[in-house]
């Protein structure tokens, strides 16, 4: 009888919590809903299986020279988030008392006008289950509509039919466009094709004709098209002298090539990022020149391809914010490419993937055997990493000497298993999904493990207690 209470107790805890924030959303819902039709703010949307962080980041660092922007912090990219950044307002928790005084401040810039709210919105809009598009684009309609990239097998697939119902969800964001709207497309990504091939033909779109198609990518017929990433011949002081202090980024636009100087971030994501943001520029009047002054001033995000300082001389790639196959394969790209006496990757499992995670993580064990010299992965998943990075599953596959490859439950672990076998010249990648918690890893053998609010993602006192995967 003891248990039945407990279960029930639970359920009806989990109800009133689940009713709390469907109201908690619709509160948001009419705050967000008026303050726009009060400001009417410019409001630029990003989606994407990968990437929309840094495209966001990219983005704003591009307009705020011009224009009084803001852009949503965090993971702000659902039902809750995208409000909250309309709003200027933080996630309170369970405090009633801060979203009292949180909805006060919101209806008081609905009766007085606040000069200083922004001309510009630039909104993350993610995709967790089929509808969330088609909600935060009927609060947030988008004048600029940017998807980043999806991948064949994209993060989140497990609450959809498959891949092609996330293609389907994300191109909502295009199809809520004004039609003098701008559409910015990954040209690279084969799951957006038809996306691009046939916007202009796609139902219940009025006046589709009249909305701006532009893309970005290597490919040669992209708008902005990335001629070259390349690593800087400058070299940051006190790190490994043969490691680089971040990378240029060539992209051409109607005949004329601009160099943008990034510091400290490598890796075609960032690429990518900067080539969507310099077409969000020229819609905004800005010129090239501008607009390649602006994004010098561009970091990526902490946690996503950022060199740190190891203990030992040994230096860190942290990519630890997320991972998806597609992001994972362009981190390896990046391991493979940065000079280095010994490569270790440290590899958590990419969630959310559904029936395509053992296939997934065995595709990345075959590429990690071709490019590091150690491997260690971490979480159950990553185990397939390690047994195809040893058994070569792939035809004429290479393997990695069973000697070298680890394999553990937890970051912690891991992290503690590293700490004493790590050489001076060791060139580690860190990365994994949200839930396995790899920053960790990096907090174990940092060389300022001081700096690690600074410098690492999930580093408040939330995400600090929080238990992982």
């Amino acid at each position: 009888m003891r248990k039945k209470s407990t279960k029930s107790s639970g359920e009806a805890v989990t109800l009133v919590m689940c009713g709390m924030k469907k109201i908690l959303q619709k509160i948001l819902f009419i705050f967000a809903t008026q303050t726009l039709r009060r400001y009417t703010p410019i409001i630029i949307g990003i989606t994407g299986s990968v990437g929309k962080t840094s495209t966001k980041d990219a983005v704003y660092t591009v307009l705020r020279w011009k224009f009084l922007a803001r852009k949503s912090e965090g993971n702000f990219n659902n039902e809750i988030g995208v409000p909250l950044t309309v709003l200027g307002l933080s996630h309170y928790g369970k405090n009633i008392f801060y979203w009292v005084v949180g909805f006060f401040r919101a209806f008081f810039r609905l009766i007085i006008r606040d000069r200083a709210y922004p001309e510009i919105l630039i909104l993350e809009m993610g995709a967790d289950r089929p509808g969330d598009i088609g909600y935060l684009t009927s609060l947030a309609p988008p004048v600029v509509g940017i998807i980043t990239a999806i991948g064949k097998i994209p993060v989140h697939v497990e609450s959809f039919s498959g891949p092609e119902e996330i293609v389907k969800e994300k191109s909502k964001l295009i199809l809520a466009l004004p039609s003098d709207g701008l559409a910015i497309i990954n040209a690279d990504d084969n799951a957006l094709a038809e996306i691009r091939k046939n916007f202009l033909s796609m139902a219940d779109r009025p006046l589709a004709e009249k909305v701006k198609v532009v893309t970005f990518g290597f490919d040669e017929g992209a708008t902005a098209r990335i001629t070259a990433v390349e690593f800087s011949t400058e070299y940051s002081q006190g790190l490994h002298s043969e490691i680089p202090d971040g990378s240029i980024i060539t992209i051409q636009n109607e005949g004329i090539k601009t160099r943008i100087k990034l510091y400290g971030t490598f890796g075609k994501p960032s690429a990518y990022a900067v080539a969507s943001a310099f077409l969000v520029g020229l819609q905004f009047k800005l010129t090239a020149n501008e607009i390649g002054r602006a994004l010098e001033h561009y970091s990526a995000p902490s946690g996503r391809m950022k060199l740190i300082g190891g203990i030992k001389g040994s230096l860190i790639l942290d990519d630890t914010y997320n991972s998806s196959p597609v992001a994972l394969h362009e981190a390896l790209v990046t391991l493979h490419e940065l000079p280095a006496k010994r490569k270790i990757a440290v590899l958590g499992d990419m969630l959310e993937l559904g029936k395509f995670s053992e296939e997934a993580h065995r595709v990345a064990g075959n590429e990690v055997a071709k490019i590091a010299d150690m491997l260690i992965t971490v979480g159950s998943h990553a185990r397939f990493i390690a047994d195809e990075a040893l058994s070569g599953g792939i035809k004429n596959a290479k393997v990695l000497p069973r000697e070298v490859v680890h394999t553990f439950r937890t970051s912690d672990e891991a992290g503690k298993f590293l700490d004493p076998i790590i050489r001076e010249g060791d060139l580690i990648l860190v990365k994994g999904s949200q839930g396995i918690r790899m920053e960790r890893v990096v907090e174990e053998i940092m060389a300022e493990p001081e700096k690690a609010t600074e410098l690492l993602v999930r580093q408040s006192a939330y995400w600090k207690n929080k238990k992982s995967c």
